[in-house]
Protein backbone atom coordinates (compact mmCIF):
# COMPACT_ATOMS: atom_id res chain seq x y z
CA UNK A 1 0.00 0.00 0.00
CA UNK A 2 1.40 3.41 -0.65
CA UNK A 3 0.57 6.59 1.50
CA UNK A 4 -0.07 10.00 -0.27
CA UNK A 5 2.05 12.70 0.37
CA UNK A 6 2.33 16.52 -0.95
CA UNK A 7 3.93 16.51 -4.33
CA UNK A 8 6.84 18.57 -2.93
CA UNK A 9 7.56 15.99 -0.73
CA UNK A 10 7.47 13.52 -3.15
CA UNK A 11 9.45 15.27 -5.44
CA UNK A 12 12.09 15.60 -2.84
CA UNK A 13 12.22 12.16 -1.84
CA UNK A 14 12.88 10.77 -5.33
CA UNK A 15 15.21 13.11 -5.81
CA UNK A 16 16.76 11.75 -3.42
CA UNK A 17 16.30 8.42 -4.46
CA UNK A 18 17.89 8.86 -7.20
CA UNK A 19 21.24 10.45 -5.83
CA UNK A 20 21.50 7.92 -2.92
CA UNK A 21 21.64 5.72 -6.27
CA UNK A 22 24.14 7.34 -7.57
CA UNK A 23 26.02 7.71 -4.52
CA UNK A 24 25.76 3.81 -3.77
CA UNK A 25 26.27 2.26 -7.11
CA UNK A 26 28.89 -0.22 -7.24
CA UNK A 27 29.98 0.74 -3.24
CA UNK A 28 31.04 -2.81 -1.23
CA UNK A 29 29.70 -2.62 1.79
CA UNK A 30 30.80 -5.49 4.91
CA UNK A 31 27.35 -6.15 6.80
CA UNK A 32 27.10 -7.93 9.79
CA UNK A 33 23.81 -9.50 10.80
CA UNK A 34 22.77 -10.03 6.98
CA UNK A 35 20.21 -13.08 7.88
CA UNK A 36 18.85 -10.91 10.55
CA UNK A 37 15.38 -9.01 9.93
CA UNK A 38 16.81 -5.88 10.04
CA UNK A 39 19.84 -6.70 8.10
CA UNK A 40 18.18 -8.46 5.73
CA UNK A 41 15.67 -5.65 5.12
CA UNK A 42 19.05 -3.14 4.88
CA UNK A 43 20.50 -5.98 2.16
CA UNK A 44 17.57 -5.14 -0.22
CA UNK A 45 17.76 -1.89 0.21
CA UNK A 46 21.42 -1.35 -0.28
CA UNK A 47 21.03 -3.88 -3.63
CA UNK A 48 18.13 -1.39 -4.62
CA UNK A 49 20.85 1.34 -4.70
CA UNK A 50 23.61 -0.43 -6.37
CA UNK A 51 25.20 -1.47 -3.83
CA UNK A 52 27.34 -4.66 -3.37
CA UNK A 53 26.98 -6.49 -0.36
CA UNK A 54 29.08 -8.76 1.85
CA UNK A 55 27.16 -10.59 4.42
CA UNK A 56 28.79 -11.80 7.34
CA UNK A 57 26.69 -14.01 10.33
CA UNK A 58 25.21 -16.76 11.56
CA UNK A 59 22.35 -19.12 9.96
CA UNK A 60 18.89 -17.80 10.72
CA UNK A 61 17.33 -19.27 13.83
CA UNK A 62 13.83 -19.79 13.36
CA UNK A 63 12.89 -22.13 10.66
CA UNK A 64 10.39 -19.45 9.29
CA UNK A 65 12.81 -16.10 8.71
CA UNK A 66 13.07 -13.23 7.00
CA UNK A 67 16.23 -14.14 4.96
CA UNK A 68 15.07 -17.72 3.50
CA UNK A 69 11.61 -16.23 2.83
CA UNK A 70 12.88 -13.67 0.60
CA UNK A 71 15.87 -15.34 -1.05
CA UNK A 72 18.41 -12.74 -0.30
CA UNK A 73 21.23 -14.90 -1.33
CA UNK A 74 20.19 -14.53 -4.78
CA UNK A 75 20.56 -10.69 -4.82
CA UNK A 76 23.83 -9.69 -2.16
CA UNK A 77 27.28 -10.01 -3.47
CA UNK A 78 28.16 -12.58 -1.08
CA UNK A 79 26.55 -14.59 1.76
CA UNK A 80 29.56 -15.73 4.64
CA UNK A 81 28.25 -18.01 7.70
CA UNK A 82 30.12 -16.84 10.57
CA UNK A 83 30.77 -16.14 14.07
CA UNK A 84 31.17 -11.88 14.89
CA UNK A 85 33.54 -13.90 18.20
CA UNK A 86 35.87 -15.49 15.66
CA UNK A 87 38.41 -13.09 15.25
CA UNK A 88 40.66 -14.35 12.46
CA UNK A 89 37.80 -15.72 9.78
CA UNK A 90 36.32 -12.27 10.69
CA UNK A 91 39.52 -10.18 9.97
CA UNK A 92 40.36 -12.21 7.14
CA UNK A 93 36.56 -12.18 5.61
CA UNK A 94 36.52 -8.38 5.94
CA UNK A 95 40.07 -8.16 4.28
CA UNK A 96 39.64 -10.60 1.06
CA UNK A 97 36.12 -8.43 0.90
CA UNK A 98 37.76 -4.99 0.52
CA UNK A 99 34.67 -3.38 1.17
CA UNK A 100 34.08 0.56 1.21
CA UNK A 101 31.95 0.47 4.27
CA UNK A 102 31.83 -1.63 7.39
CA UNK A 103 28.12 -2.12 9.11
CA UNK A 104 28.16 -3.82 12.31
CA UNK A 105 24.32 -5.26 13.10
CA UNK A 106 25.15 -8.62 14.43
CA UNK A 107 24.33 -9.20 17.84
CA UNK A 108 22.11 -10.84 20.61
CA UNK A 109 18.98 -8.85 20.88
CA UNK A 110 16.57 -9.94 23.24
CA UNK A 111 16.75 -9.00 26.22
CA UNK A 112 14.86 -12.16 28.33
CA UNK A 113 17.37 -14.07 26.79
CA UNK A 114 20.25 -12.44 28.30
CA UNK A 115 18.98 -13.16 31.65
CA UNK A 116 19.40 -16.34 30.75
CA UNK A 117 22.72 -16.44 28.71
CA UNK A 118 24.23 -13.11 30.00
CA UNK A 119 27.99 -14.62 29.25
CA UNK A 120 26.50 -14.90 25.49
CA UNK A 121 25.19 -12.45 25.46
CA UNK A 122 28.25 -10.13 26.67
CA UNK A 123 30.36 -12.17 24.20
CA UNK A 124 28.72 -11.34 21.48
CA UNK A 125 27.32 -7.69 21.73
CA UNK A 126 30.54 -6.34 23.61
CA UNK A 127 33.16 -8.40 22.31
CA UNK A 128 31.94 -8.92 18.91
CA UNK A 129 32.10 -5.18 18.80
CA UNK A 130 35.58 -4.86 20.08
CA UNK A 131 36.32 -7.24 16.98
CA UNK A 132 35.04 -5.00 14.68
CA UNK A 133 36.68 -1.98 15.95
CA UNK A 134 39.79 -3.61 16.45
CA UNK A 135 39.23 -4.84 12.50
CA UNK A 136 38.88 -1.04 11.64
CA UNK A 137 42.08 -0.07 12.91
CA UNK A 138 43.90 -2.48 11.99
CA UNK A 139 42.69 -1.85 8.39
CA UNK A 140 43.77 1.39 6.54
CA UNK A 141 40.82 0.63 3.27
CA UNK A 142 38.22 0.79 5.08
CA UNK A 143 36.05 4.46 4.56
CA UNK A 144 33.71 4.13 7.07
CA UNK A 145 32.19 2.40 9.82
CA UNK A 146 28.67 2.35 11.93
CA UNK A 147 27.98 -0.01 14.96
CA UNK A 148 24.33 -0.43 15.44
CA UNK A 149 23.46 -0.98 18.93
CA UNK A 150 19.96 0.11 20.87
CA UNK A 151 18.18 2.72 22.11
CA UNK A 152 18.21 0.54 25.34
CA UNK A 153 21.36 1.90 25.83
CA UNK A 154 20.87 4.55 28.06
CA UNK A 155 19.98 4.34 31.92
CA UNK A 156 16.31 4.34 32.51
CA UNK A 157 14.76 5.42 35.49
CA UNK A 158 10.90 5.42 34.12
CA UNK A 159 11.19 9.21 33.61
CA UNK A 160 8.70 10.91 31.16
CA UNK A 161 11.43 12.15 29.14
CA UNK A 162 12.76 11.46 25.40
CA UNK A 163 16.97 10.67 25.69
CA UNK A 164 19.38 12.51 23.47
CA UNK A 165 22.78 11.26 22.67
CA UNK A 166 25.04 12.91 25.59
CA UNK A 167 22.70 11.21 28.37
CA UNK A 168 23.88 8.54 30.70
CA UNK A 169 24.59 4.81 29.28
CA UNK A 170 23.63 2.00 31.70
CA UNK A 171 21.00 -0.93 31.75
CA UNK A 172 20.03 -3.25 34.31
CA UNK A 173 19.06 -6.63 32.50
CA UNK A 174 22.30 -7.81 30.76
CA UNK A 175 20.91 -6.76 27.06
CA UNK A 176 20.89 -3.38 27.69
CA UNK A 177 24.44 -3.26 29.76
CA UNK A 178 25.98 -5.46 27.23
CA UNK A 179 25.16 -2.51 24.27
CA UNK A 180 25.88 0.04 27.05
CA UNK A 181 29.80 -1.19 27.30
CA UNK A 182 29.65 -1.63 23.23
CA UNK A 183 29.14 2.25 23.16
CA UNK A 184 31.82 2.92 25.78
CA UNK A 185 34.27 0.68 23.66
CA UNK A 186 33.35 2.30 20.49
CA UNK A 187 33.83 6.30 22.56
CA UNK A 188 37.30 4.61 23.36
CA UNK A 189 38.27 3.50 19.93
CA UNK A 190 37.17 6.95 18.43
CA UNK A 191 39.19 9.01 20.54
CA UNK A 192 42.25 6.92 21.06
CA UNK A 193 42.69 6.02 17.61
CA UNK A 194 40.14 6.90 15.14
CA UNK A 195 39.91 10.99 15.08
CA UNK A 196 43.91 10.61 14.92
CA UNK A 197 43.77 8.51 11.77
CA UNK A 198 40.67 10.34 10.16
CA UNK A 199 38.60 7.00 10.22
CA UNK A 200 34.79 8.13 10.27
CA UNK A 201 33.04 5.55 12.63
CA UNK A 202 29.73 6.39 14.17
CA UNK A 203 27.11 4.19 16.42
CA UNK A 204 23.68 4.39 15.89
CA UNK A 205 20.62 4.12 18.38
CA UNK A 206 17.11 3.22 16.72
CA UNK A 207 14.11 2.42 18.60
CA UNK A 208 11.38 -0.67 18.45
CA UNK A 209 11.63 -1.68 14.97
CA UNK A 210 8.79 -3.31 13.03
CA UNK A 211 8.25 -4.47 9.40
CA UNK A 212 7.36 -7.38 7.34
CA UNK A 213 9.15 -11.01 7.80
CA UNK A 214 10.22 -10.37 11.89
CA UNK A 215 9.87 -14.15 13.14
CA UNK A 216 12.19 -13.65 15.95
CA UNK A 217 11.37 -14.73 19.40
CA UNK A 218 10.25 -13.19 22.64
CA UNK A 219 9.13 -9.99 20.08
CA UNK A 220 5.71 -8.91 20.35
CA UNK A 221 4.67 -8.48 16.71
CA UNK A 222 6.02 -11.99 15.85
CA UNK A 223 4.25 -13.52 18.72
CA UNK A 224 1.15 -11.87 17.51
CA UNK A 225 1.23 -13.43 14.11
CA UNK A 226 2.16 -16.94 15.86
CA UNK A 227 -0.68 -16.34 17.54
CA UNK A 228 -3.13 -16.70 14.86
CA UNK A 229 -3.84 -20.26 15.75
CA UNK A 230 -4.57 -20.12 19.50
CA UNK A 231 -6.38 -17.38 18.45
CA UNK A 232 -5.27 -15.36 21.88
CA UNK A 233 -2.20 -13.16 23.16
CA UNK A 234 -0.54 -12.93 26.24
CA UNK A 235 1.31 -9.40 26.55
CA UNK A 236 3.66 -9.43 29.69
CA UNK A 237 3.92 -5.41 29.63
CA UNK A 238 0.60 -4.03 27.66
CA UNK A 239 1.34 -0.58 29.42
CA UNK A 240 5.13 -0.16 28.73
CA UNK A 241 5.24 2.49 25.76
CA UNK A 242 8.15 2.01 23.59
CA UNK A 243 9.03 4.54 20.20
CA UNK A 244 7.71 2.02 17.37
CA UNK A 245 8.91 3.08 13.56
CA UNK A 246 8.91 1.07 10.43
CA UNK A 247 11.85 -0.47 10.29
CA UNK A 248 13.01 1.62 7.20
CA UNK A 249 12.73 4.82 8.25
CA UNK A 250 16.13 4.40 10.52
CA UNK A 251 17.54 2.14 7.47
CA UNK A 252 16.99 5.57 5.48
CA UNK A 253 18.93 7.73 8.47
CA UNK A 254 21.91 4.98 8.45
CA UNK A 255 22.72 5.55 4.54
CA UNK A 256 22.79 9.28 5.04
CA UNK A 257 25.47 9.41 8.15
CA UNK A 258 27.02 6.90 5.73
CA UNK A 259 27.58 9.28 3.16
CA UNK A 260 28.27 11.24 5.45
CA UNK A 261 31.27 9.73 7.34
CA UNK A 262 32.34 8.67 3.57
CA UNK A 263 32.54 12.46 2.85
CA UNK A 264 34.53 12.86 6.01
CA UNK A 265 32.45 15.09 7.72
CA UNK A 266 33.52 15.79 11.20
CA UNK A 267 31.57 15.23 13.98
CA UNK A 268 31.97 16.30 17.30
CA UNK A 269 30.09 13.29 18.80
CA UNK A 270 29.80 9.44 17.63
CA UNK A 271 26.43 8.86 18.30
CA UNK A 272 23.29 9.43 16.95
CA UNK A 273 19.76 8.82 17.55
CA UNK A 274 16.97 7.64 14.87
CA UNK A 275 13.87 7.64 17.07
CA UNK A 276 9.78 8.14 15.48
CA UNK A 277 7.62 11.17 15.71
CA UNK A 278 6.22 11.99 19.18
CA UNK A 279 2.48 10.26 18.53
CA UNK A 280 4.70 6.83 17.48
CA UNK A 281 5.74 6.73 21.50
CA UNK A 282 2.45 4.54 22.24
CA UNK A 283 1.93 1.07 24.23
CA UNK A 284 2.16 -2.18 23.52
CA UNK A 285 -1.47 -2.90 23.65
CA UNK A 286 -2.39 0.09 21.43
CA UNK A 287 0.11 -1.72 18.90
CA UNK A 288 -1.60 -4.84 19.26
CA UNK A 289 -5.20 -3.21 18.88
CA UNK A 290 -4.00 -1.08 15.94
CA UNK A 291 -2.82 -4.74 14.00
CA UNK A 292 -5.80 -6.81 15.27
CA UNK A 293 -8.06 -3.85 13.26
CA UNK A 294 -6.63 -5.24 10.15
CA UNK A 295 -7.34 -9.04 10.57
CA UNK A 296 -10.91 -10.91 10.05
CA UNK A 297 -10.50 -12.61 12.94
CA UNK A 298 -9.13 -10.72 16.29
CA UNK A 299 -6.97 -11.98 18.28
CA UNK A 300 -8.09 -11.77 22.32
CA UNK A 301 -5.81 -10.19 23.99
CA UNK A 302 -4.63 -11.66 27.74
CA UNK A 303 -2.83 -8.94 29.97
CA UNK A 304 -0.57 -11.17 32.23
CA UNK A 305 2.15 -9.08 33.59
CA UNK A 306 5.31 -10.90 34.47
CA UNK A 307 5.42 -11.43 38.27
CA UNK A 308 9.08 -12.65 38.31
CA UNK A 309 11.98 -10.61 39.56
CA UNK A 310 14.61 -12.48 37.26
CA UNK A 311 13.21 -10.49 34.30
CA UNK A 312 13.28 -6.44 34.62
CA UNK A 313 11.98 -4.07 31.03
CA UNK A 314 11.54 -0.42 31.51
CA UNK A 315 8.17 0.95 31.22
CA UNK A 316 8.77 3.71 29.50
CA UNK A 317 11.39 4.44 26.21
CA UNK A 318 11.84 7.88 24.23
CA UNK A 319 14.39 8.90 22.11
CA UNK A 320 15.42 12.41 20.91
CA UNK A 321 16.31 12.38 17.73
CA UNK A 322 16.66 16.56 16.65
CA UNK A 323 20.41 15.86 16.48
CA UNK A 324 19.88 13.38 13.09
CA UNK A 325 17.37 15.35 12.11
CA UNK A 326 18.89 19.07 11.95
CA UNK A 327 22.54 17.63 10.39
CA UNK A 328 21.34 15.06 8.27
CA UNK A 329 17.85 16.32 7.33
CA UNK A 330 16.34 12.88 8.53
CA UNK A 331 13.13 12.38 9.28
CA UNK A 332 11.08 9.43 9.66
CA UNK A 333 7.89 9.04 6.90
CA UNK A 334 5.53 6.62 8.25
CA UNK A 335 3.36 6.53 11.80
CA UNK A 336 2.19 4.06 13.44
CA UNK A 337 -0.52 3.32 11.68
CA UNK A 338 1.07 3.32 8.37
CA UNK A 339 3.60 0.81 9.66
CA UNK A 340 1.33 -1.40 10.88
CA UNK A 341 -0.79 -1.58 7.68
CA UNK A 342 2.76 -1.98 5.99
CA UNK A 343 3.63 -4.95 8.24
CA UNK A 344 -0.31 -6.20 8.05
CA UNK A 345 0.15 -6.54 4.14
CA UNK A 346 3.54 -8.18 4.10
CA UNK A 347 2.06 -10.82 6.64
CA UNK A 348 -1.17 -11.26 4.00
CA UNK A 349 1.25 -11.68 1.11
CA UNK A 350 3.57 -14.03 3.53
CA UNK A 351 -0.08 -16.27 3.87
CA UNK A 352 -0.54 -15.59 -0.01
CA UNK A 353 2.66 -17.75 -0.68
CA UNK A 354 3.34 -14.44 -2.82
CA UNK A 355 6.77 -13.47 -4.02
CA UNK A 356 8.29 -12.03 -0.80
CA UNK A 357 11.14 -10.53 -2.54
CA UNK A 358 9.26 -8.57 -4.99
CA UNK A 359 6.84 -7.62 -2.09
CA UNK A 360 9.33 -6.18 -0.12
CA UNK A 361 11.46 -4.41 -3.26
CA UNK A 362 7.85 -2.13 -3.90
CA UNK A 363 7.58 -1.19 -0.01
CA UNK A 364 11.35 0.02 -0.07
CA UNK A 365 10.33 1.53 -3.61
CA UNK A 366 7.07 3.11 -2.23
CA UNK A 367 9.11 4.44 0.71
CA UNK A 368 11.17 6.64 -1.53
CA UNK A 369 7.70 7.45 -3.84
Amino acid sequence: MAFKKGSMETLEMNNNFNYLKKFWKNKKVFLTGHTGFKGGWFSILLNLLGAKVIGYSLKPEEKKNFFDLVDLKKIIHKSIIGDIRDYEKLKNSIHKSQPDFVVHMAAQSLVRYSYDYPKYTYDVNTLGTVNILNILNELAFIKAGLIITTDKVYLNENKKSFFKEYDRLGGLDPYSSSKACAELVINSYVNSFFKKKKIFVASVRAGNVVGGGDFSKDRIIPDYFRSFKKKKIILRSPDSIRPWQHVLDPLYGYLLLLIKLYEKKQYKDYSWNFGPDNSNNRTVLNVINELNSHFNNPIKIIKKPVLSKKYYESKMLMLDSSKARKTLGWQPKYNLKESLILVSDWHKSFLKKKNLLVFSKEQIINYFN
